[in-house]
């Protein structure tokens, strides 16, 4: 008795070692980019658009690093171009952030949304002055102006990080210099904070202005 109930509880027990197995290895293979092990995997029933503990998609994992092979591969089962993690990033955001072009053309060809509440990809793009990025995703149709909450726009961000050539391409593109933050700043006095003089220069010469007021008390 003892023994069939042993034999039971060992049988009970594999599939669920097997199941953790299947979806550590699929998880890891997916952040090395093994577009060969995936396809193994999805073939005996994994499925494309499995999550990490993070909510981060096999696509989004892919698109982080930049492994585009394993994207397409993915994106051809099918997989959620526009899913959301637990952070609310998309794959397109995290091939942005991260400076891959090819994986951020490769997602906007294939349906990706440049445009969403809270940060946008050009504002990840334009945080770490990934120009050939921007210029890809204001080509896609990205709105210059959108802000976060908070008032955060793609320039504010770009003048903040002393990204000149980001700068320079999004006034280009009519983004608006003198948007404020919840606080009251614009891109200027964000510049200035940071001490990025020429770039504050830049959009002063763009018609922008501080956001500040300047209290003077008479006595």
């Amino acid at each position: 008795m003892k023994q069939t109930l042993l034999a039971l509880a060992l049988a009970a027990a594999l599939p669920l070692t097997t199941f953790a197995a299947t979806y550590d290895d699929l998880i890891n293979s997916a952040k090395m980019g093994d577009t060969s092990d995936i396809a193994k995997m999805v073939q005996r029933g994994a499925s494309v658009d499995t999550t990490d503990r993070e909510g981060n998609t096999l696509l989004m994992l892919a698109a982080r690093d930049g492994h585009t092979d394993l994207m397409e591969f993915l994106i051809k089962q099918r997989a959620k171009v526009n899913a959301r993690n637990a952070a609310g990033d998309t794959a397109l955001r995290l091939a942005a952030f991260r400076g891959h072009l090819k994986a951020s053309e490769l997602l906007v060809a294939n349906g990706a949304e440049v445009n969403m509440s809270g940060w946008t990809p050009l504002s990840y793009a334009a945080f770490n002055g990934h120009a050939d990025i921007a210029r890809l995703l204001v080509k896609s149709g990205a709105d210059v102006n959108a802000a976060t909450e908070n008032g955060t726009t793609a320039l504010i961000v770009a003048a903040k990080g002393g990204h000149i050539e980001i700068v320079k391409f999004l006034l280009a593109n009519r983004a608006d210099p003198n948007k404020r933050l919840e606080s009251g700043e614009t891109a200027m006095d964000i510049a200035l904070k940071n001490q990025n003089t020429d770039i504050a220069d830049l959009l002063l010469r763009a018609g922008g202005k501080s956001g500040k007021s300047v209290t003077i008390e008479i006595r």
